[in-house]
């Protein structure tokens, strides 16, 4: 599928992955919704980038507002033909710790807005896909990229809600491909690992440097352009299907 004039929708799009695949797509010629909740950045980011790019507020775990928002979209732009899902919270409590068990309202949250959130948007700009007609010789309406994490194999101590979110993604991403080929929207989940958004500025400096040396080559993290690099990939590819693709120059996570 060409970029060029397709629209996408590409939530948590205000910051980090979401604001890189933003920039690219914009660049590539796409219309862009940007669906968040940071008002403040979201509307700068449509203001600087132009016509083309619209903000919309959106809570990703509510029906009504991802349908709204999806309905704005498509008043502006016409139609949509990419989705990538990169909206999420992250969580660092151990199971049991010193404070007692793992407080069921954080575990339930990060659920709600890592996995259930995904499926809430991908659901309903799958229904909207459907009704287009095909945009490339093979039948093509629609590509969904949604994004997991090494967490999702490799989780480490205290990372139980947040692995079992970005797990949940991993297995999903097959039988959705497999409900979705009969309407050409193809399914697939970029599977990051440590990538350098502004979190890891407040980090120490030997942190940082730790961390930047795990991967095996290139030792570094990598960079939110490179995510949206394989974003583009995908979205060209017509014959990359139900895979979850690891971006993490060969780290595999140890327990801590």
């Amino acid at each position: 599928m060409d970029i060029q004039g397709k629209t996408a929708v590409v939530t948590g799009g205000a910051s980090g992955l979401g604001e890189a695949t933003v920039r690219l797509y914009a660049a590539k010629g796409a219309n862009v919704a940007i669906f968040d909740m940071n008002d403040q950045r979201g509307a700068q980011l449509a203001a600087e980038l132009g016509a083309t790019v619209i903000y919309q507020n959106v809570n990703v775990t509510d029906e009504q507002s991802v349908a709204s928002a999806i309905d704005a979209t498509v008043t502006a732009f016409g139609e949509i033909h990419i989705c990538n899902n990169f909206a999420g919270i992250g969580d660092a409590k151990k199971t049991l710790g010193r404070d007692g068990a793992f407080p069921l309202d954080i575990f339930n949250k990060v659920i709600n807005v890592n996995l259930i959130g995904t499926f809430n948007v991908l659901r309903l700009v799958a229904q909207q896909m459907s009704t287009q007609q095909p945009v490339t010789d093979c039948g093509s309406r629609g590509v969904i990229i949604n994004t997991a994490s090494i967490a999702a194999y490799e989780g480490q101590m205290g990372q139980a809600a947040y692995s079992a979110s970005k797990g949940g993604i991993v297995g999903m991403t097959l039988p959705i491909a497999r409900d979705l080929a009969q309407y050409g929207i193809r399914v697939n989940t970029i599977v990051p690992g440590l990538v350098h958004t502004p979190l890891f500025e407040s980090l120490p400096e030997d942190a940082f440097e730790s961390l930047s040396k795990s991967p095996l080559f290139p030792q570094r993290l990598a960079r939110p352009d490179e995510i949206a690099h394989l974003s583009q990939f995908i979205v060209e590819s017509d014959y990359t299907n139900a895979e979850c693709i690891r971006m993490d120059a060969g780290i595999r996570m140890q327990p801590r």
